[in-house]
């Protein structure tokens, strides 16, 4: 069960970028069909990604064992420091559309991080199955409720939602390089 939490609290810290990214989308004004699509496109980018990095971890730690896990952690950490640098960037996204191959390129860049939780998660060993789905599933629901409430809220909420994913993702990072 322990195991279960960890996994719904790093799903949630993955799902906070995507869902401050489509808070600032949400004020498109899409509509439902839209908001659908591009929720269940970011999901199902949040189960490939990390289910590759999870592949490519387990490989990685039949090889290097121990560094494995600080390389894992390291880059939780890594992560979790890019996501709040990211969330002070004034760099604006807007030339990428939610249709088509935007919606791919914008998928893929909210998944990337994924990708490399997947990698720590697949060093340490964690249930493939049960993982990339909390993941693709939290971060499909986050992404539709950034999407649906975006307008109202994204001024207010858009940077805190990055900030705390980071901040969880580093303690993640902490706590498996420095068990107590």
């Amino acid at each position: 069960m322990s195991e279960f939490v960890t996994i719904l609290i790093m799903s949630a810290a993955l799902g906070m970028d995507a869902f401050s990214v489509t808070l600032g989308m949400g004020m498109l004004g899409l509509r439902g069909r839209q908001i659908f699509r591009i929720g269940l496109t970011i999901g199902l980018f949040h189960v490939a990604m990390p289910l590759l990095g999870m592949a490519t971890g387990k490989w990685l730690s039949t090889y290097f064992d121990m560094v494995a896990i600080y390389i894992g952690g390291g880059l939780l950490l890594l992560i979790g420091l890019q996501m709040i640098l990211s969330a002070f960037s004034t760099e604006d996204n807007s030339f990428l559309k939610p249709v088509g191959w935007g919606l791919m390129a914008f998928a893929v860049s909210v998944s990337l991080d994924s990708f490399s939780a997947g990698l720590s998660l697949g060093i340490l060993g964690a249930k493939t199955i049960l993982t990339v789905a909390l993941i693709g599933f939290v971060s499909m629901v986050l992404s539709w409720l950034g999407l649906l409430i975006g307008a109202k809220f994204q001024k207010y909420i858009g940077i805190y939602g990055e900030l705390l994913g980071g901040c969880i993702l580093i303690g993640f990072g902490i706590k498996i390089m420095f068990p107590l």
